[in-house]
């Protein structure tokens, strides 16, 4: 893991979380396979996907995309082992490994994570003993690199570390609107992992599509620097240009998204002093602006108890505050068709436990009741 341009020159990422749909949900499998034929042709191979990434369809349409249809030594994978979703014992747990083994018929994984690390599963990796069943992996050649992925305060990330000097690399939610943000705190882990000479691959460099179409007070000042590139140029650019990366992960939902971020990686080049000076006054803008920084994830909907579509909503609510998101006001009604509403919320908890974004969800619910009405 020393030289990480070698490891993976090209810098960018493909992220499956973000996958196109068809009509009926199902994955657009035809687009797909265009998006990694643009990937790979031109000179990108690192793909991520997860166990849970869309129950294991995501690591489906990757076999199909790719593994089917190109050689093994022309990409490089990685994938994710959640211990605390989908799965009820350590037996379980562990079997994620070997269904996504056969789910993405890579024979072997490039890079593997333990999902999502933070203060509340963190224990379930330790009682599932996790962190040894990987170790055994990369010992067999399955695994050729092995870490985790983060979403907690530098604290944990330093104890993890101190606990497994193991691990060969990180991923981290870095963007430049978290940068400064003491929920995520995306400068100082960053500054963490160097310090321990782990190599960062990065997630959420446009935090979940809110910096590709960011708030009217952004836009202005990007266009007013350079209305050429698109917004989430910037924010890969930010990424990119940071020392000690492996990877930067953009999970792309059409071709258009592919082709927009191979403009900005090819002949790549970092952010000069002058845009660095563009991005923090659109870090000021970001910060004096009011809106739910919910990056879609879902982890908050697994379980529950009332089938509150709880990213939907803020979604919606975002867009009446004018936030960058894609549904108008209107669509409350729409996207709680069928399912709980902001009102219906039973304050158990759980969706607060399982936020990487570490939000009040009970008490965001509370302020999108309003929307009811």
């Amino acid at each position: 893991m020393k030289n990480l341009r070698e490891l993976n020159p090209f810098r960018l990422g493909f992220g499956l979380m973000r996958l196109p749909k068809n009509p009926d949900g199902s994955i657009d499998i035809p687009q797909v396979c265009r998006m990694a034929d643009r990937f790979l042709e031109a000179g990108g191979t690192y793909f991520d996907t997860a166990y849970v990434y869309d129950n294991g369809a995501s690591e489906a349409a990757f076999r199909e995309a790719v593994a089917n249809r190109y050689p093994r030594e022309s990409y490089t994978l990685c994938t994710k082992l959640n211990a605390w979703m989908q799965c009820s014992d350590e037996k379980s747990a562990k079997q994620q490994f070997w269904t996504s083994l056969d789910r993405t018929g890579a024979g072997y994984f490039d890079y593997y994570l333990l999902h999502a690390l933070q203060r509340v599963n963190i224990g379930k990796y330790n009682e599932y003993r996790i962190w040894d069943f990987i170790a055994e992996q990369k010992q067999k050649g399955l695994v050729k690199h092995y870490g985790f992925s983060f979403h907690a305060d530098p604290e944990l990330l330093e104890q993890l570390l101190r606990e497994h000097p193991e691990v060969d690399f990180v991923q981290l939610q870095m963007n430049y609107a978290d940068w400064e943000n003491p929920g995520v705190a995306s400068r100082r882990n960053w500054e963490i992992c160097r310090e321990h000479g782990k190599p960062v691959v990065i997630m959420e460099p446009v935090k979940g599509g809110i910096l590709a179409n960011p708030i009217p007070e952004v836009r202005e000042i990007l266009d007013r620097a350079n209305g050429q590139v698109s917004y989430a140029s910037w924010a890969l650019r930010f990424c990119a240009g940071l020392d000690n990366i492996l990877a930067v992960l953009s999970g792309m939902s059409s071709l258009e998204q592919m082709e927009d971020n191979l403009r900005t990686m090819k002949d790549f080049s970092p952010l000069n002093d002058t845009e660095m000076q563009v991005i923090r006054q659109a870090q000021e803008a970001l910060n004096a602006a009011r809106a739910i920084p919910c990056t879609s994830c879902r982890y908050c909907t697994e379980g529950c108890p009332m089938g509150i579509p709880i990213p939907d909503i803020f979604t919606v609510y975002n867009r009446r505050e004018g936030s960058p998101h894609f549904r108008t006001v209107r669509e409350y009604t729409i996207v709680t068709t069928g399912k709980g509403k902001a009102s219906q919320c039973v304050q158990c908890g759980q969706c607060e436990r399982a936020c990487p974004q570490h939000l009040p969800i009970i008490s965001l619910l509370e302020t999108c009741r309003e929307m009811e009405t």
